[in-house]
């Protein structure tokens, strides 16, 4: 969780803007660009995913929250619950700062055979390790101003306690020491704690989530370093009946496409030690506003991805004024071969089927003479999912445009064989010179064949093409909704195509 230099600069000059910009309204969730089909608070900033957890059919997910402005200020966990990732219910705050600091990121974890001794008589304990920042001892100059803390419920999440022996894992003397995200391995019977460590990962285990022992770092020489590492997040995959490991890493700066990405790596883990099977930097997605995801914890082997998004360059000043902020749409993982090494794909998880008001299939021919999508279909939606295949010969692109001349287009440049957003012209980015930027994410993939999905919400499309191999997302501001779709495919075939309009969350 980065606390981003320069947090509250500009929030004047953002509410102006804001002002300008937009008309309020008093109905939350309905304000301009609010997402209709992706999580975001009733109100106020959010960013970095946490604790997210399943528990008894009801998914858990805690997330970065300070609910007394839009921009970033003293982090508290929000809470919300869903039965299915998509619909949610915000609950009552969860953690408030305290002597210790500020709340910043981690994780829940269910303590089934009361190894911390948290729990109570047939009620397992739900268990939060999160670090404390405290900003009187970073602005003091300490080193050891970021420890690891525990808070317990024995509830199902309704109400929380803090360890009285907090911190329970003391800052040895690293500026940037935080992020834990623990799993139960097994195999050693013991907890695993990945913790983000400034410029690498490293691995400590415990019995009883109270006492820490460290067992490895990871990644100093690895991977990409053009900011600090964070969020990191450790878990198994299979790929043809064989158990790999992937390790999420966070970095802000440096991202692919400028600020802050996820950056992952495929190994092998022994309880104590990472080892990648590859050298290659890779990133889950290369768009400029997919950050600090994890996955949801007590899963079985079903891992569920869930991102912040948002980017450290501009997220304190977009142009939205009573929230700010949302989440990803959750996305299922799986690992693929291809081009002789083994990738990460990313898809919507199949519940975002439970909004899909109807599907609509196109018939391509159509838009050789009419090539504005929602004309003929004769629909307007302000949120939908867009499928198709092509040959990936040629470039293609599909357009999101207003009468004002603002358009977002997304598409595949063939000549250097990688997918695209382009937001140069998407609508309002006076707020940031780093947001009107064209995202580019290479293509792995070695088929003839070219497949695209998109999400496109009310100011959020992301991308997974190849199967979820490519993946980009981006949010973009245009002054006014966007009314018409086109596709321009330079002639080739265009197989599949068909148009989900989503029904509202709220």
């Amino acid at each position: 969780m980065d606390i981003k230099k320069g947090l509250l600069i500009g929030s004047i000059l953002m509410a102006a803007l804001s002002s300008q910009a937009q008309k309020t309204t008093t109905k939350p969730y309905h304000e301009p660009y609010r997402l209709q089909a992706h999580f975001s608070p009733k109100a106020h900033w959010v960013n970095d995913p946490n604790g997210m957890v399943y528990y008894k059919g009801t998914y858990h997910l805690f997330f970065q929250h300070y609910p007394k402005g839009t921009v970033w200020g003293p982090m508290h966990w929000g809470h919300a619950i869903s039965k299915d990732m998509i619909h949610w219910k915000e609950l009552p705050i969860a953690l408030y700062p305290d002597q210790l600091g500020y709340i910043f990121s981690g994780s829940v974890v269910i303590d089934e055979n009361n190894t911390s001794g948290l729990g109570a008589k047939g009620k397992p304990a739900m268990v939060a390790i999160f670090t404390h920042h405290d900003p009187k001892g970073e602005k003091a100059g300490s080193s050891k101003f970021q420890n690891q803390s525990l808070a317990y419920s024995i509830d199902e999440g309704q109400t929380w306690k803090k360890y009285a022996g907090n911190p329970v894992l003391k800052n040895p003397g690293i500026k940037d020491f935080r992020d834990p995200k623990v799993f139960w391995y097994d195999k050693d019977k013991k907890w695993v704690m990945s913790l983000a460590t400034k410029d690498r990962i490293t691995f400590y285990s415990s019995l009883n989530l109270k006492d820490w022992k460290k067992e490895s770092d990871f990644g100093q020489m690895l991977g990409a370093h053009g900011g600090v590492w964070e969020c990191p997040d450790l878990f198994p995959l299979k790929l043809n009946g064989k158990e790999y490991w992937v390790l999420l890493v966070s970095i802000n700066p440096g991202g692919p496409n400028k600020g802050s990405a996820t950056q992952y790596f495929v190994g092998h883990f022994d309880g104590k030690v990472f080892t990648p099977t590859s050298t290659q930097t890779k990133w889950i997605d290369y768009g400029p506003d997919d950050y600090a995801g994890v996955t949801f914890g007590n899963t079985g082997n079903r891992k569920v991805f869930l991102g912040w998004m948002g980017n450290w360059d501009y997220a304190n000043q977009v142009p939205t004024v009573k929230w700010r902020n949302a989440m990803t749409i959750p996305r299922e993982l799986s690992l693929k071969l291809t081009t002789g090494d083994i990738y990460l794909a990313s898809n919507p998880v199949k519940e975002i089927k439970k909004v899909v008001a109807k599907t609509i299939k196109v018939d391509a021919a159509l838009l050789a003479k009419n090539n504005n999508i929602f004309s003929v279909i004769k629909q307007t939606p302000t949120q939908y999912t867009l499928k198709f295949k092509t040959q990936a010969v040629k470039d293609y692109s599909v357009m999101l445009s207003n009468a004002n001349g603002e358009q977002l287009i997304v598409g595949y440049d063939a000549k250097n064989s990688r997918y695209y957003i382009d937001r140069t012209k998407a609508g309002q980015h006076g707020f940031s010179k780093d947001f009107a930027t064209i995202s580019y994410v290479p293509r792995v993939s070695t088929s003839l064949e070219s497949d695209m999905q998109l999400v496109v919400d009310a100011s959020s499309v992301e991308l997974f093409a190849d199967g979820g191999l490519s993946n980009l997302t981006g949010v973009f501001f245009p002054k006014k909704p966007y009314t018409r779709l086109s596709m321009v495919n330079n002639g080739m075939e265009i197989e599949d195509l068909e148009l989900q309009p989503l029904r509202s969350i709220w």
